[in-house]
Formats: structure tokens, C-alpha cells, sequence
């Protein structure tokens, strides 16, 4: 057992203390920060002990994950969306051990300058890892790689004001939305709000469908899991700070309630989501499961989705999960990259990954959202 692990094992204990203080008659507590007073889980699937089982598993890859299209050389998405992840769960937990080393991992981004100036989504979102990273350790590099990421999504528009990035995928939600999110979290600058806004308003008006899910994109009308994961946890994270006084609330919280009531329809008994959502054949997939366990868990605790009704949709996400989580904390299951199909078999055949970080990251905010108090 190294250093960090004996640390975390110390950090374990506390918290598993800390858990038996309410289990036995204290069920609030006014301090800030982790728990709320609906602890369902056990010591073996707690989510500190999966969170940190996910991290570990992230330190043992020495490279990071890269993307080498012909417009952009840079890290991928699924990267940097995992080390958003662990950066959020470790500043939640006051880890100062793993902050450490998240940002030894990333500060090489800026100096190596592994990230070019692309305009793109998938490049772009890269922005949300420094900006955690700058909120808890205050490190300025942090923030000024994350700001000329947010404000270069707006760099070219097109006439309608949205980015000269939108390109009607519903990835596009998370990839836009988390990014302007996170700069105004930092700033408290409303521009940012107001571009998520309504460049996500853009987005349900064109790709929701009546059922209250999303097809994958125009032109590909199928409900692809992972594709609906980054709509629910894109609109989780624009609607935890998006004011009701904004133009485009109300359209956007109502087509989160109506995603959020189809996901309970289709949500199977054991906790699990498919990879096509609406198809009983599809196979369940972790990264959805993940990613819609956040987004209910976000909408219950902010008020957003009464409790009576959707408690139990998160509860059983995540012990469903966790099974599909091996000792390595590698996650198995997971819809490997996907882009977009004409047809049900291309979705249905798509390969099932082991320790993809498609699958690893939403693990994290899913864990940190059950311990958040919001």
C-alpha cells in the first residue's frame, strides 16, 4: 500500500465514522458540504469507496488520452471529462493529496501546450477540467486556459448569435453547456449563462422528441444512450445555475422534466439503461446508466424533481452500476465512441469497452453527486 492509498484508507474511515453519526438518529447535519440524509448505500458501494476505486484507476495510465483527427491534435474529451470528474470528487472531499496529482497530470497540458486553439466542441470542453482545477487550488494558469477555451467557443458565431460550433449532435449539450457553466462559475459573468442558454434551447427545440428523449442528430433518429447521457447531464448542469428570471428557464427546465419522467418509463427494473433506450433487445449500457443517475440525482436534491418520485430511480442506477465496476475500478460495458448511424444495428453492434473513460468519468460526477449536498 503506497502513500495516497494510506491516506485515502484514513479518509475512508472518517467518512464511514461520519456515516454512522447520522445513520443513528442524526439525519441532518448543518455542516456544509458532503452527505445529504439519504444514505442508501453500504461500506462496500459507497460512493467515496467507487469514486476512489475510478481516480486510482486513472493514475495508472501514464498517458493521457488523445485525439489526432486532420482539424485537431489535443486531448480527448473523455479525458478531460474524467479528470473533471475526479478534480470535483476530490475537492468535495478535501483530497488534497489527489488535487495534488490531478494537477500535476494536467499543468502539462499548458506547459507542452497539448491543447491547440481548435475550433470544435469536443476540443473546446477540454476547458472544464482547468476551470475545476482553478476553483479548488486557485492556480491561475488554471483559469486562464479555461477562459480561452469558453470565450473561444465564441470566437465565430453564426447569425443567430449560437457558436459557429453547433453542429446539432446532442453531445453538443454537455460539450457547450458544461463549458459556459463552469467559466460563469467562475466568473459570475451572466454572458456565460446566456450563451448555454440559448444555444441549448437551439438544441431541444430541434432534436427533442415527443416521447421526451433526444434522437442521436439530425438526420439520425435514434435514441442512443450515451448520446441522451450528455442531454440529462448537460441540462443538470446548466439548470444548477441558470436563474428562473432568465428568457429561456422555463423551456428548458420543462424539456428536463419531460427527458427526466421518459427516463423513469424506460429505466429497467434492475437500475440499468440500454444502449438504444426505447429497444428492450439493446444491451444496458454503464456510461447512460451514469450519466442519467447524476441528472436525477441533481434535479431531485435542487428541487427540481420531487423526491417521493425519483429517489429510487437514482438508488437503484447506482447499485446497479457498481456491480459492473471491477476491483481495478475499471467499468465495464461501456458504449465505445460512437458517432452518428442510419440504422438500429449500427448502435446495437457497437463494441462493449472495458475501462473506457466514456464509462470512467460519469462514474465520478454520478459518485459526486450522491455525496453532494447542493
Amino acid at each position: 500500500m503506497n502513500v495516497r492509498q494510506i491516506l485515502h484508507s484514513i479518509n475512508i474511515l472518517s467518512l464511514y465514522l461520519l456515516a454512522i453519526f447520522f445513520l443513528v438518529g442524526f439525519s441532518k447535519c448543518e455542516k456544509s458540504g458532503i452527505f445529504e440524509d439519504d444514505i442508501f448505500w453500504t461500506e462496500e458501494n459507497s460512493p467515496e469507496k467507487i469514486g476512489r476505486m475510478v481516480i486510482d484507476d486513472l493514475f495508472t495510465r501514464p498517458d493521457l488520452m488523445m485525439y489526432v483527427t486532420d482539424f485537431w491534435t489535443g486531448v480527448h474529451y473523455a479525458e478531460a471529462c474524467t479528470g473533471f470528474g475526479a478534480a470535483r470528487l476530490a475537492g468535495l472531499l478535501n483530497d488534497t493529496v489527489t488535487i495534488n496529482e490531478l494537477s500535476v497530470r494536467y499543468i502539462q497540458v499548458i506547459e507542452d501546450s497539448l491543447v491547440k486553439a481548435a475550433s470544435h466542441v469536443d476540443a473546446n470542453v477540454y476547458g472544464i477540467l482547468p476551470f475545476e482545477l482553478y476553483m479548488i487550488n486557485g492556480e491561475e494558469k488554471f483559469l486562464q486556459q479555461g477562459l480561452k477555451l469558453a470565450d473561444g467557443q465564441w470566437k465565430d458565431t453564426l447569425a443567430d448569435g449560437l457558436t459557429a460550433q453547433t453542429r446539432y449532435w446532442v453531445d453538443d449539450v454537455w460539450m457547450i453547456g458544461s463549458l459556459q457553466v463552469q467559466a460563469y462559475r467562475v466568473t459570475g459573468n451572466e454572458i456565460y449563462l446566456e450563451r448555454a442558454a440559448k444555444e441549448i434551447a437551439s438544441y431541444l427545440q430541434r432534436l427533442q422528441q415527443p416521447n421526451g428523449l433526444f434522437f442521436h442528430g439530425e438526420n439520425a433518429p435514434f435514441f442512443w444512450g450515451r448520446g441522451n447521457g450528455w442531454v440529462a447531464a448537460g441540462l443538470a448542469e446548466l439548470l444548477s445555475e441558470l436563474p428562473e428570471n432568465s428568457p429561456h428557464y422555463i423551456l428548458i427546465l420543462e424539456a428536463y422534466k419531460k427527458m427526466m419522467n421518459a427516463l423513469l418509463e424506460y429505466q429497467a427494473e434492475d437500475g440499468m439503461w440500454r444502449q438504444l433506450i426505447d429497444e428492450e433487445k439493446s444491451w444496458k449500457e454503464t456510461s447512460s446508466t451514469a450519466m442519467f443517475g447524476y441528472a436525477i440525482t441533481v434535479g431531485v436534491k435542487k428541487g427540481l424533481l420531487p423526491r417521493d418520485k425519483f429517489a429510487l430511480a437514482y438508488q437503484k442506477a447506482w447499485k446497479a452500476l457498481v456491480e459492473y465496476i471491477g476491483e481495478d475500478g475499471k467499468v465495464r460495458d461501456v458504449c465505445a465512441g460512437t458517432g452518428k448511424g442510419d440504422n438500429m444495428d449500427y448502435y446495437l453492434n457497437r463494441p462493449r469497452e472495458t475501462g473506457d473513460l466514456h464509462g470512467q468519468a460519469p462514474i465520478l460526477w454520478f459518485a459526486y453527486s450522491l455525496l453532494a449536498r447542493y
